[in-house]
Parts: structure tokens; sequence; C-alpha cells
């Protein structure tokens, strides 16, 4: 025999909305959030920690002082210049994987940080360059017959921008100020 216990649930309620009226079910006065402050009256930021700002974790951070403290700290790559690039022979690749090879840079640093070939000094020798180079550079390496391979970077897709939220009163003082 079923018992009414047992019996699966036929109907699914809706989440109670604060504050939308007598009709929503939670309607009236302070509608849940009890009396005054300000959690009744908005949200608290993440931020904020009452009146102990001498303690407050934000106080704690260490502060950077110093003219670098807007410096990234990320790490610049290895600079190669175009000069080193003669230790190679005619029509060989040049990446990091032969760059540790020929001595020219330290493997862990390589990797870590990444390369760079910047232009400074004279190239003998027709190179296929597959790294990060800059505009003096190429044009160096292609005057002496090699060719660079663009590296792609990696493509980050951005968050499409929400407009800003507005709130009631803002948008009735924005009709106000248009209709007159």
């Amino acid at each position: 025999m079923a018992k009414l216990n047992q019996l699966p649930k036929t109907t699914k309620r809706k989440r109670k909305r604060l504050g939308r009226g007598y009709g929503s079910g939670k309607g009236g006065h302070t509608v849940g959030r009890g009396a005054k402050g300000l959690k009744a009256r908005g949200k608290v930021s993440l931020t904020f920690e009452g009146t102990k700002t001498k303690k407050s974790f934000l106080k704690k951070l260490p502060l950077q002082r110093g003219k670098g403290k807007f410096k990234s700290l990320k790490p610049k790559p290895l600079v190669v210049n175009v000069k080193y690039l003669n230790l190679y022979k005619k029509g060989e690749k040049v990446n990091l994987t032969t760059l540790v090879k020929k001595g020219i840079v330290a493997a862990d640093e390589a990797k870590k940080q990444g390369v760079k070939i910047l232009g400074d000094g004279d190239l003998q020798v027709a190179l296929t360059v597959e790294l990060p180079t800059s505009k003096g550079a190429v044009k160096k390496i292609v005057k002496a017959g090699g060719k660079v391979v663009e590296v792609k970077k990696k493509v980050v897709a951005k968050k499409k921008e929400k407009p800003p939220k507005t709130t009631k009163r803002k948008r009735k003082r924005q009709k106000r100020k248009e209709n007159r």
C-alpha cells in the first residue's frame, strides 16, 4: 500500500523573490532582512571589515616602494643579438633547442622566460628563425638571405563587458533629465 510520505513530488516551487510585493510570498515591511543596518539596505563589499582599519587585511599587505613599483613582475625574455647567430651554418633553423645546443642560452632560463632576437651586430649567414624577433633583427636576417617564421601567440578570449547596472532611482532621474 502506498504511503503519502513516499509518493513522488509532482510540483516544483519557484524560489521566493524578496521584496517583490505581497503576492511573491515574501513581501511586506522588512522582507526577511531584519530591521535597519547595512545588510538590510544593500550588499556589503568584499573588502569591508568593520572599523578595524589597523588590523585589516588590506593594511597588512606589503606596500611596494621605490621607482620600480609599477613595473611588471613577469620575467622579461632573454635577449640574443643577431651577431651571435653567426655560429650557425647556412640554412640552419634557429629555435630554443638549437640555441641551447650551441650554448648561447641556458636551458632552464630559456624555457621559463623565453627568448627574443634583437638586431645588434651583423649577420653573414642565411638562417630560418623560429623565435620572436624585433623589426631591426628581421631586416638583418632577410638582408643576409634568411627568413623569419612568425611564432603565433596564444590568444585569450576576452569576456564581453556588461553595461553598468543602474538602479531604479537612477533610471528615474535620467528620464526626468531627458524630459526637461
